[in-house]
């Protein structure tokens, strides 16, 4: 594996049936000894089911999408601070605009950064070398954390419809790690015009250009949906707030997005038109002309 260590996914025994091991956390580390001893003792853990480990805040940004496009998101990050690049401390600014960010354990040597990690909401502060029972401290917090997030999502009251098209706020800050030859740039949900299928990756497309994810385009419909995301094709997901012009030519129907022409085919065509008729219909209009060109719904 690229990290050093002996393998990239530590699990433990078979859980199914069981109620005592149900946690799924990543471990972000750059020095792999700190990364072994930190993975063996999470293992150690009997609530701890699944512990993936990377060495840098890249690598975690992207197993964090990858098991979100799962639907099997992480309970927790354990992180390191001091990290060539992208340190621990710019990763949990990243985590924090997440729709739902991970719960945050920073495991470092120094006590100098406990303040600024505390500010970005950390759960924990470790400090190295991290003894057993003061992890045991920590994972019975995260378990806490989680269980009372499930709860309150349980109790919550369906959310208010969303306007066609509409972005809500804690959605459309989402950052995303995408591929540019060869550097990795982070783009925000909510400046995504429109997404392009290309095999096992989706190119991403903003008002300055375009990136790579290693997803699919299916995964990517179902969890932006609530950000404003409809499907008009089997290579597109475009963004509906994004969209300057529908048309209809020889009986074709496409949408411009920034100068982009997409296809929309018959079978996205009727659900794209409604979408943008109830995102722009007016709340009163006496007298309305019929739709042109057979846009209305």
């Amino acid at each position: 594996m690229t990290s050093g260590l002996p393998c990239p996914v530590c699990e433990g025994p078979d859980r199914r049936g069981s109620l005592e091991r149900s946690l799924r956390v990543l471990a972000v580390d750059d020095e792999a000894p700190a990364l072994e001893d930190l993975v063996y003792l999470l293992r150690s853990d009997p609530r701890i089911a699944h512990v993936e480990a990377v060495t840098d805040a890249t690598k975690a940004l992207r197993v964090l999408h990858r098991a979100m496009d799962a639907g099997q998101p992480l309970d927790a990050v354990f992180l390191d601070i001091r990290m060539p690049g992208l340190d621990g401390l710019d990763l949990a600014r990243v985590l924090s605009r997440f729709a739902q960010p991970p719960p945050i354990v920073f495991v470092t040597a120094h006590q100098q950064p406990a303040v600024e990690a505390f500010e970005l909401k950390a759960l924990d502060y470790l400090l190295k070398p991290v003894r057993q029972e003061r992890l045991a401290e920590s994972v019975h917090r995260i378990v806490h954390e989680v269980w009372d997030s499930k709860s309150a999502a349980d109790q919550a009251a369906p959310p208010a419809p969303q306007p066609a098209g509409g972005t809500p706020p804690e959605v459309g800050d989402e950052v995303i790690p995408v591929e540019l030859g060869g550097v990795t740039r982070f783009i925000r949900l909510a400046d995504i015009r429109y997404v392009e299928a290309h095999g096992d990756y989706a190119r991403l497309h903003t008002a300055t250009g375009s990136g790579l994810v290693r997803a699919a385009l299916n995964g990517l419909e179902e969890r932006w949906r609530s950000a404003g995301f409809v499907r008009i094709h089997r290579s597109h997901l475009v963004s509906l707030g994004h969209i300057d012009e529908m048309r209809l030519e020889d009986g074709h129907l496409s949408v411009t997005i920034g100068g982009a022409v997409l296809p929309v085919s018959r079978r996205h065509a009727r659900h794209l038109r409604q979408l943008l008729v109830r995102r722009t219909k007016p709340a009163s209009v006496p007298n309305a002309a019929p739709p042109r060109n057979g846009l209305g719904s």
